[in-house]
């Protein structure tokens, strides 16, 4: 199951800013209908670090929009949609 139906948001500082702090679950990057990169943990704050240049596999593939859903079930929620939506960022190299 994809995340919930919501309007995405624009992956930048002003936007990212503006979702609430403090809620865990699970957030997906992506570029038009390619999917880049599923993370979890502290949505705004994951987002922020992404934002920031974290990491510069993300950084390459320019994500424009995100998407979150708060979850207690953060890791079992992460492996399905990667699975699901096969990003490029959570793909294993070797």
């Amino acid at each position: 199951m994809p995340f919930p139906p919501q309007i995405p948001g624009i992956f930048d500082r002003p936007h990212v800013e503006a979702f609430g702090p403090n809620q865990l679950g699970v957030y997906g990057l992506f570029r038009e209908s390619r999917w880049i990169y599923i993370g979890k943990g502290d949505i705004r704050q994951g987002l922020l670090a992404h934002l920031g240049g974290d990491n510069p596999r993300i950084t390459r593939e320019r994500p424009t929009h995100w998407v979150s859903e708060v979850t207690p079930n953060m890791d079992g929620r992460e492996i399905q949609l990667i699975q699901e939506l096969d990003p490029v960022c959570n793909q294993r190299i070797g």
